[in-house]
């Protein structure tokens, strides 16, 4: 996992865990708060947004845990969450509705 010293340590943290998840999955912003220990998943979200190393930390690959895209280098809409929703794809993510099926594309942590 790359590094960065000027990184939170918190930051730090959720790229470490992101860089866990597999081509081809998925886990939501409150999967790596919980696997943390903390509660906020937006505070998960806020330091993906922020993310210096994607693509080796593939923040795409964390999305909301209804299985909607969610955020994605702090767009919600546009051409950064069609990107998102690219990349996703090229995986094998299928996506019906506008969401993907967490019961067939999440990665347990």
């Amino acid at each position: 996992m790359p590094t960065n010293d000027k990184l939170s340590v918190f930051a730090q943290r959720v790229y470490d865990v992101t860089s866990s998840i597999p081509r081809g999955k998925v886990v939501s912003y409150g999967d790596i708060a919980h696997a943390l220990g903390i509660r906020s998943a937006q505070a998960v979200g806020q330091a993906l947004k922020r993310n210096p190393f994607a693509p080796d930390v593939p923040c795409h690959r964390v999305v909301a845990g209804n299985g909607a895209l969610g955020g994605f280098f702090g767009a919600v809409e546009g051409q950064k969450i069609s990107e998102k929703k690219a990349l996703l794809q090229a995986e094998g993510i299928e996506m019906k509705k506008g969401r993907i099926d967490m019961t067939r594309f999440r990665h347990r942590l």
